[in-house]
């Protein structure tokens, strides 16, 4: 579509110049969009959800009204982040909900992949509009659209959860970023002063944890899966791999392996790390990590997470391999 063409004059932003420039061009473009109406935004508290979310509260304050559902399947702290970064720090007037229960009462013993991700994608978009019917004057709603979704689905994020929300509520999109590219917008997040932590946030599915812990969700074999998550993040960013990798993150199948605690036999679960360095997200290799790096984080894994015998590092490149598991 014509207006959704990246224009053949815009300067690619690697600057925080350029970044300063566009945003102040957007914010005048969004003000003009929006006037006195009220914006509603789901916030992720992924890149470009957090980054359009920072470019609109620049640019229209409490207009914009954010939702943060939380489906119980983020990895650790990120709830939290959203909550301190926007809520705290900005003073964004967000809505948080806690579906944790609700989201996995619905997985109960669901094992087929895709099945999963329906449940997790169908029940986003209820509460989302249940949300979205509590609120009054909304006329528009904004998106992360980046330019490679534009590309790749169309105009509209195909695989935006809020893609599907009812006809009735007939809002006007607010797409500051859609031209950009996944650089860019990270450097535009930097100028506009969200942590690096946020704005360098690692690919991460829709179905977030759903798709990590395999077959049948239970919520130990999940608790067990944020905890090893979190110390494989902490130990990348300590042996300084965070930038170097492209994306990393523990798996945890559904079945046991016997293993050896306090002198007793156990039946505990293996955890599976996955690397993987890519370009395009079509092939990607294995990083040949340090000795001891790994050994350290096995041994914290080991130490520190209930339910855990074994630690593996999946060497599959993609193809053939993909790199999620599920």
């Amino acid at each position: 579509m014509e207006n959704n063409k990246r224009p053949d004059s815009m300067t690619r932003i690697t600057t925080p110049q350029q970044a300063q420039q566009f945003i102040a061009e957007q914010v005048d473009a969004i003000r003009a969009q929006v006037g006195s109406k009220k914006v509603l935004l789901a916030l992720s508290g992924g890149v470009d959800s957090s980054v359009v979310a920072a470019l609109l509260i620049k640019a229209i304050g409490r207009q914009l009204v954010c939702v943060h559902v939380n489906h119980g399947l983020m990895r650790k702290g990120e709830s939290e982040q959203v909550l301190e970064v926007f809520r705290n720090q900005l003073d964004a007037n967000l809505v948080y909900v806690d579906a944790t229960d609700r989201f996995l009462d619905k997985l109960a013993g669901v094992k087929e992949p895709e099945q999963k991700r329906k449940i997790i994608g169908s029940e986003f978009i209820r509460v989302f509009e249940e949300e979205a019917r509590k609120l009054e004057g909304i006329e528009f709603l904004a998106q992360g659209t980046i330019y490679p979704d534009i590309l790749e689905s169309g105009p509209v994020k195909a695989h935006h959860n809020v893609g599907g929300l009812p006809e009735d509520l007939r809002f006007a999109l607010v797409e500051p970023v859609k031209f950009l590219f996944k650089d860019e917008v990270r450097v535009v997040g930097i100028e506009l002063g969200l942590p690096e932590s946020m704005v360098y946030r690692q690919p991460f599915p829709g179905p977030g944890l759903g798709v990590r812990c395999l077959g049948a969700i239970t919520r130990d074999r999940l608790g067990a899966l944020r905890e090893a998550d979190a110390i494989l993040r902490e130990e990348f960013e300590a042996a300084g791999l965070t930038r170097k990798v492209w994306q990393f993150f523990t798996v945890i199948p559904d079945f046991r392996s016997t293993g050896v605690k306090e002198g007793r036999r156990v039946d505990d679960w293996p955890v599976i790390i996955r690397a993987v360095n890519t370009v395009d997200a079509m092939t990607a290799t294995v990083p040949e990590l340090d000795w001891a790096v790994l050994q350290k984080i096995t041994q914290r894994i080991l130490a520190e997470v209930p339910g855990v015998c074994r630690v593996l590092y999946d060497l599959s490149p993609k193809p053939v391999a993909t790199i999620e598991w599920e």
